[in-house]
């Protein structure tokens, strides 16, 4: 039968849930246990896909085309476990079903209501994937006391009745904030949170307390005295340099043998090699590199979480420091400030991205990227404007854009395809997840990839405009990625310029600290190249 770890949080939000039940996982899968993780989120919206980069942060896509929170990609990065849409959901997909369901007459005229509708619904999809795993950990967004929380709390606290004690494990995230003026820790939030969760009939068996300070004994005993919890089992989850020490901090602190414990399973060796490699390069750096993303979301970067990851993976692979230039796309850039908002980095790198806002600076940007020789790595949104600076500049297509931001441009080289086979391929205007690619013999891409067919992960609308394939490659771009019927283009290069490359897809997606993407590592690999040659010697 498998176990389950239900992982809330008290006192406030944004303490890091996601990376603490991603080191969970991350331990428990180096023991050798099969362990998926998923995020069950009290919001009204059916998926986050919708929502505002700037409340929301990025859009985690899984393989099977799912929207996702991003706290997936923590999951996903520490566990290296490609997850599925079974491990998101919300609370509008959940009220979503079960009004289906009463309107197909699946409840035969029975009253719907939370309780036992909405909570068996709850616990249907929390129990979904337990023929498949050893341990199942999941994470119930939002704070103790939200009153949106409180039917997915209702359904954990069932699910103890349902599985049994030795079957199920509460694991709490509090705060033990730091009072300066006072000069001590302050256990008050974590007593109330605790209290607020044993109000509802949830008890935790393990306290995971946030502090920027260590704790000294009196701390541990008094949090332990207030909260019921045995104060072996309270941890001091205290503040780290980077998210990826976490799960070090965690086994230091024996949190893995306190869930074996509980579990009554076998506490097998912890393999963190590979992991603990990671670490020692991303703090034993030769050299640096410094890298500009170039957004409209910059002013809140977890919008762009996987990317800045994917980019902090492949630093360390080459034992260097990444420092990111984070560069706000919707500026009027003139040639002067240009310069001086680009001129100091060796790596430019424009994400993905919806709507016109900040097209035209990213146009620019890409112009900069390949007139300066300056390595340029495109994602889906920095794919497409790099095709329509080509087209303008190179190609000569005046007013060349797609047809997103203008939708009467004379020279729409990025459109929708309205094409049957197209519609039929994609089910829809959006093309969402894992897709295969064919890439060329002899270009960059290949080279990177080291094989000819590849799968990655899809987020747009928009594709390139084949009528301008042949136009374009006559003036130098190499379209060196298709879809394996060769309709889609995937990637694009220039084989003139040391490294300049754009791709539909979303590499990011697939990063993880100990495998670095091989886009992102070649791209870091050629800005450290453009960093050494610029260098000045001292």
């Amino acid at each position: 039968m498998a176990k389950y770890i239900f992982v809330v949080g008290g006192v406030l939000s944004s303490l890091g849930k996601g990376i603490a039940t991603a080191s969970i996982g991350l331990l428990l899968k180096s023991m050798g246990y099969k362990v998926v993780l998923q995020k069950f989120d009290p919001y009204l919206n059916v998926d986050p896909g919708t929502m505002s980069p700037f409340q929301h942060g990025e859009i985690f896509v899984t393989d099977d085309g799912a929207e996702t929170d991003l706290d997936l990609g923590h999951y996903e990065r520490f566990t290296d476990v490609s997850l599925t849409r079974h491990s998101s959901s919300s609370a509008g997909q959940v009220y979503e079903t079960v009004i289906q369901n009463e309107r197909r007459g699946v409840y035969q005229g029975k009253t719907v209501q939370v309780i036992p509708h909405i909570t068996d619904e709850i616990k249907h999809r929390i129990r979904a994937l337990e023929a498949d795993y050893d341990i199942i950990i999941t994470e119930i967004g939002g704070t103790v006391g939200d009153i949106e929380s409180l039917p997915f709390l209702e359904a954990v606290r069932q699910l103890r009745l349902d599985l049994g004690y030795k079957n199920t494990l509460y694991i709490m995230l509090t705060y033990v904030p730091y009072i300066k003026s006072a000069g001590e820790l302050k256990t008050k939030p974590s007593q109330h949170s605790a209290y607020k969760l044993r109000e509802i009939g949830i008890q935790p068996e393990i306290l995971l307390c946030r502090s920027e300070k260590p704790f000294g004994k009196e701390i541990y005993d008094k949090i332990a005295l207030f909260t019921n919890v045995p104060r072996e089992n309270v941890i001091n989850a205290i503040d780290v340099k980077s998210v990826y020490e976490c799960p070090i901090t965690f086994k230091n602190a024996n949190l893995h043998k306190l869930i074996c414990q509980h579990f009554e399973i076998e506490c097998r060796p912890l393999n963190l090699r590979s992991w603990n490699k990671f670490l020692t390069n991303s703090q034993d750096c030769v050299d640096k590199v410094t890298i500009a993303i170039c957004g409209k979301y910059v002013r809140h970067q977890d919008a762009y979480k996987s990317v800045e990851e994917a980019l902090v993976h492949s630093a360390a692979w080459h034992r260097l420091k990444l420092q990111i230039k984070w560069i706000d796309s919707e500026q009027n850039f003139k040639s002067a400030l240009l310069n001086r908002s680009l001129q100091d980095v060796d790596g430019i790198l424009i994400p993905g991205g919806f709507g016109v806002r900040g097209i035209e600076g990213k146009i620019a940007i890409a112009e900069y990227a390949r007139t300066h020789k300056i390595p340029y790595f495109g994602i889906c949104l920095g794919m497409q404007v790099a095709v329509i600076e080509f087209a303008r500049h190179i190609c000569h297509l005046k007013d060349a854009n797609s047809t997103e931001f203008d939708p009467k441009t004379p020279h729409p080289v990025i459109h929708l395809m309205e094409e049957q086979q197209y519609v039929e391929m994609v089910g829809g205007t959006m093309r969402l997840g894992a897709y295969s690619c064919k890439l060329k013999r002899g270009t960059l891409a290949r080279k990177a990839y080291g094989k000819v067919l590849i799968s990655e992960r899809h987020r747009h609308r928009y594709e390139f405009n084949n009528a301008y394939r042949e136009k374009l490659e006559s003036k130098g771009l190499t379209f060196s990625g298709f879809s394996p019927d060769g309709l889609l283009v995937e990637v694009v290069e220039l084989p003139a310029h040391p490294f300049y490359i754009g791709v539909q897809f979303h590499p990011e997606f697939k990063s993880r600290p100990n495998k670095p993407h091989p886009l992102f590592r070649e791209f870091i690999s050629a800005a450290y190249q453009y960093h050494q040659s610029h260098s000045t010697p001292v």
